[in-house]
């Protein structure tokens, strides 16, 4: 498989392009290296080291109205293998991230991309599947095997979704999970938006993370207000699981979401609310807060299974934006959903410089104290990360 994909690179970088065939090639790609240290406690196993993706490929307009897109995937962490790897050795853990043709006017109003391809957005907190970025140890980029439908006008886009979710490794590259959704989103007004979605994933045979339950999914709205420099969005999701498509468990897993911004030119305050009861949204990607929210992202859990009782946060920062430079504070509160115990309160500073538009330079550091859930972890924490985002 590996040999034959190489082989189609080669012929597409080889081939003279007509005037017809292979028009606007284009390499696309970024590279990520972020390295972090938490200065004590369990949190070092999944916060402390230095870790890299890169992610490499072509995009090109086939014919017209055809588009293709092929994207390679590599990650690791920094050894000490004073001998070295050889080139062997990294292909053999090169993965295939992309892989699609993009059918544009189909039918004169539907776009269906089909194959393997990232889905979602990345700041969602019930679904995106994709690379993610300043987060440690979530190098490996999952992928969907899915045929995606979007008709879109400029009052409404609608999107259908069937496929199964590919977990890229160096020894297999698919668990067996089918998922089925639907994202529907509607421009009411200049300012105000909202997005309807529902989700179904049925388990395989061969099922990791679905348990003993046939079907598993959620469903939810999200509605945005942004009139001139202010934003609000408040978010309200619902899971269920079960033997049929859906069925709710007497304790029925939601999750409520309220971001509000307020844009003044070189400062930019804005908080978040997050309040989450059970565990039903592992595919979303909200992992605030470089110590608490990035120890659970190194784990692969969602950001609900801050206790058993799920999880109330608070957050409130600053983003101060001068030429190049983008500084952002932030504090957070971390407690259980019915804050029957004290809270995890940490702090944090990022600070991120932009080269240029392709090149980012990031750095941070945190500090922690521990309550409630966590409070046998350690009494306090810090951690620090340094890292370079380039994309091309």
């Amino acid at each position: 498989m590996k040999k034959l994909l190489g082989l189609l690179v080669a012929a597409l970088v080889a081939m003279p392009a007509s005037a017809d065939v292979l028009n606007n090639v284009e390499l696309k790609g970024e590279v990520q290296t972020i390295a972090s240290d938490v200065r004590t406690g369990g949190d070092r196993v999944y916060n402390s080291g230095t870790n890299f993706r890169v992610l490499a490929g072509l995009s090109a307009d086939l014919v017209e109205d055809v588009r293709a897109n092929v994207l390679f995937q590599y990650n690791d962490a920094w050894l000490s293998n004073y001998a070295g790897n050889t080139v062997q050795n990294y292909w053999d853990n090169v993965t295939l991230a992309e892989a699609n043709v993009v059918l544009s006017n189909l039918f004169d109003c539907f776009e269906a991309t089909v194959g393997r391809q990232f889905y979602g957005d990345e700041d969602s907190a019930v679904m995106y599947v994709g690379p993610n970025h300043y987060v440690f140890n979530m190098n490996r980029a999952p992928s969907l095997d899915a045929a995606k439908l979007t008709y879109s006008d400029d009052f409404k886009s609608v999107t259908l979704l069937a496929g199964k979710l590919v977990y890229p490794t160096s020894t297999t590259a698919v668990k067996n999970e089918t998922i089925y959704g639907a994202d529907v989103r509607l421009n009411l007004t200049d300012t105000l938006k909202l997005q309807v979605y529902g989700y179904d994933l049925k388990a395989g045979e061969d099922s990791t993370i679905l348990y003993d339950e046939k079907h598993t999914g959620f469903y939810g709205a999200k509605a945005t207000f942004a009139p001139e420099a202010f934003a609000l969005s408040a978010e309200y999701a619902r899971a269920f699981q079960g033997h049929r498509l859906v069925k709710e468990p007497k304790d029925t897993p939601y999750l409520v979401k309220v971001d509000a911004s307020l844009n003044l030119a070189a400062f930019t305050p804005r908080a978040t609310f997050y309040y989450a009861k059970g565990d039903g949204f592992g595919m979303g990607n909200y992992y605030p807060s470089l110590l608490i929210g990035h120890l659970f992202a190194g784990k692969s859990v969602p950001l609900s299974n801050y206790s058993n009782d799920g999880l109330r946060l608070f957050n409130v920062g600053v983003d101060y934006t001068y030429e190049k430079w983008v500084l952002s504070l932030d504090g957070y509160s971390f407690q259980d959903r019915t804050a029957q115990e004290a809270g995890t309160l940490e702090a944090d500073l990022n600070v991120k410089y932009n080269h240029n538009e392709y090149v980012q330079l990031f750095a941070g550091v945190g500090y922690g104290k521990y309550g409630g859930a966590l409070k046998d972890t350690a009494k306090d924490n810090t951690i620090g990360q340094l890292g370079m985002l380039i994309k091309f």
